[in-house]
């Protein structure tokens, strides 16, 4: 099993020992590092910041959204990354939701599917660099021809070289049909609450998009988001972790659309999104992290002493997880997870 330091998106401001964490997830052997976004910080930077102090882990969005940039501004930023990086970079995308992407970046929401399948594939022009890139479909036109055009666009190329023509991108996806395009047109799906009890049905999605690519699950990773603590008091931290997870449920989302929701919903959790919703919306917050179950929380995450952490990392990796996302906050945890997973 492979693990990814997940950085995140920053609070108020950025961490303070972000460096130290990085470099720790070098010296542990960690796979990789992670940065994301919300609508505050972005992905790209602080792996340019403090990439520099690494020389083997990759570096990884996990996620950068859509709509805060053209795809060929996207790839701009990922081949800059892969050059700086040696070609350790891995791009990770994703949709995001409606009132992040038309309260914040102004952008429609409407047929994500459709403009995920344009994006990459313009992502995947640039990077071959075969040709001028060019894009007949209506969200992501190239040249644009629409309102307000001089009509003077033309097909280009980048001046830059990719260092990869095959640099890595990964779809961040919970539903069916976005985590089988994510089969059928990507290198890797990033998963946000995985259950192991459920890799059954995630196969069945998989399946579907390897079908339609022609291609097979060997070179494709599942890198899975998963709190990993070793301790002699899990009690104790899934009461920390279930306030998280009652703000996804209630709080990133539309009451009427809340893609992580939906998620639970899946898991068989459909009454304690209602009232863990219910709760959150009505600010309720601390009440509705308690009304989080045990259950929800240990079927997510990895939580208990170095022998039972070992094991379930072992299930989750039979489960068909190839990388887990783990958020350590301090390089001994890090170190750890690491020995854990040994």
């Amino acid at each position: 099993m492979k693990l990814g330091l997940q950085l995140g998106y920053w609070g108020a401001g950025p961490p303070r020992n972000a460096a130290e964490l990085v470099a720790a997830a070098e010296e542990f052997g960690f796979d990789a590092v992670f940065a994301a976004e919300a609508w505050g910080s972005d992905a790209f930077t602080p792996l340019a910041w403090w990439g520099p102090g690494t020389r083997r882990v990759r570096l990884g969005t996990s996620v950068v959204q859509m709509s805060a940039r053209t795809p060929a501004a996207c790839a701009m930023q990922a081949l800059t990354l892969d050059h700086l990086s040696g070609g350790r970079f891995v791009l990770g995308l994703g949709v995001s939701g409606p009132q992040v992407v038309e309260g914040w970046y102004g952008r429609p929401f409407a047929k994500p599917l459709a403009r995920t399948r344009e994006y990459v594939s313009i992502l995947r022009q640039v990077m071959a660099r075969a040709a001028p890139v060019v894009n007949d479909g209506p969200h992501y036109p190239l040249p644009y021809r629409g309102p307000g055009s001089l009509g003077l666009g033309k097909p280009l190329k980048p001046i830059t070289h990719p260092l990869r023509a095959d640099l890595p991108i990964w779809l961040g996806a919970e539903g069916p049909k976005n985590v089988a395009l994510a089969a059928e047109i990507a290198d890797g799906w990033l998963a946000i609450y995985y259950a192991p009890r459920l890799a059954g049905m995630y196969d069945e999605w998989l399946a579907e998009g390897f079908a339609k690519s022609g291609r097979s699950r060997e070179d494709f990773e599942v890198a899975a988001t998963c709190q990993v603590v070793v301790t002699d008091d899990p009690a104790a931290v899934r009461a920390v972790l279930k306030p998280f997870v009652a703000l996804y449920i209630g709080g990133m989302g539309a009451p009427s659309m809340n893609f992580h929701a939906e998620v639970f919903t899946r898991m068989g959790y459909g009454e304690v999104v209602r009232d863990v919703g219910g709760l959150f919306q009505a600010g309720r917050e601390e009440e509705a992290a308690r009304a989080v179950p045990d259950e929800l929380v240990a079927e997510i995450s990895i939580v208990g002493t170095a022998d039972h952490v070992r094991a379930e990392i072992g299930r989750w990796e039979k489960a068909g997880v190839t990388m887990l996302l783990v958020g350590c906050r301090d390089v001994a945890s890090i170190k750890a997870v690491a020995e854990a997973c040994q």
